[in-house]
């Protein structure tokens, strides 16, 4: 019941979180459009794993040290770690901000809400850290500052996993595919040269590449959103996905370029006296 009531409350923002959104959405892809390396550093391609879900732990666990600090009047203690935090959130915005070019729809929405969040408390946070420098005899407006940042920390710590969790951006979309022992006939028709083409097999959407002699086969939708992998085009040895131009190897399916930081699955075909048929590798 509580879960229905804030999944309404994070919707009703739509009505800022939509233009801001898309706003936001406009600069940041402008900003990482000609470094795509950091930009595929960031996402976690290297890592197979989103690299901004893994530094976002470090500071919310420095900043509940921060209040049990400043509760217990440990200046030093508190003031560090403060420090500490600022710098780890920094760089978790920086992996979210690569993230957030590759969103759309609703997980926008909820995105722009989440690091609206973020952005407040790391101000607060900042303005806490400025007035600790100047260490002041009365530290309660810091460390009243720091407690509210932590709230808003957890607020947008709890609408970002609704964005991972609820919405499935930077999921696998085939986490849940098992593999396929048995071969399968497959249903597909002309396979033009060098052009991704759509086929079905035992129920599953089939990305097919026929260049030469060799057919290339994978699963058609994209494991970073769910994009039609058919819809795309190949590229030095790769297929594009149409929505956020993740890259598989047409030999492997390993990724190539991100966002994705999953490869895709990979399928073996063989030829029969009345068409082709294929079983899973990967």
């Amino acid at each position: 019941m509580l879960g229905r009531f804030l999944t309404r409350l994070i919707d009703a923002q739509s009505i800022w979180s939509r233009p801001l959104g898309d706003f936001n959405h406009r600069w940041v892809s402008a900003l990482f459009r000609p470094i795509r390396p950091v930009k595929d550093f960031l996402h976690g391609t290297w890592l197979g794993h989103s690299l901004h879900a893994a530094l976002t732990d470090m500071p919310i666990g420095i900043l509940v040290l921060v209040t049990i600090f400043d509760v217990l009047r440990l200046s030093t203690a508190a003031d560090v770690a403060l420090l500490v935090a600022v710098l780890s959130l920094l760089a978790a915005a920086t992996a979210g901000l690569a993230d957030y070019t590759a969103t759309d729809g609703r997980a926008r929405r909820t995105a722009t809400v989440h690091s609206t969040l973020m952005i407040s408390a790391t101000v607060l946070y900042v303005i806490s850290l400025v007035i600790r420098a100047g260490g002041p005899a009365d530290r309660t407006l810091p460390t009243a500052l720091a407690i509210v940042g932590l709230v808003l920390i957890t607020a947008g710590a709890y609408v970002g996993g609704e964005v991972v969790f609820a919405l499935g951006n930077m999921v696998d979309r085939h986490a849940w595919l098992r593999g396929q022992a048995q071969w399968v006939r497959l249903e597909v028709g002309e396979m033009p040269e060098g052009v991704p083409t759509k086929g079905m097999a035992g129920g599953q959407p089939l990305l097919l590449v026929r260049q030469g002699d060799r057919i290339s086969a994978m699963h058609e939708v994209c494991a970073h959103a769910g994009g039609p992998l058919s819809k795309g085009r190949v590229v030095d040895g790769c297929i594009e996905c149409p929505w956020h131009q993740s890259r598989f190897q047409l030999t492997d399916g390993h990724r190539a370029q991100g966002p994705t930081t999953f490869d895709q699955p990979l399928y073996e075909i063989r030829a029969q006296a009345d068409g082709f048929e294929v079983r899973r590798l990967s």
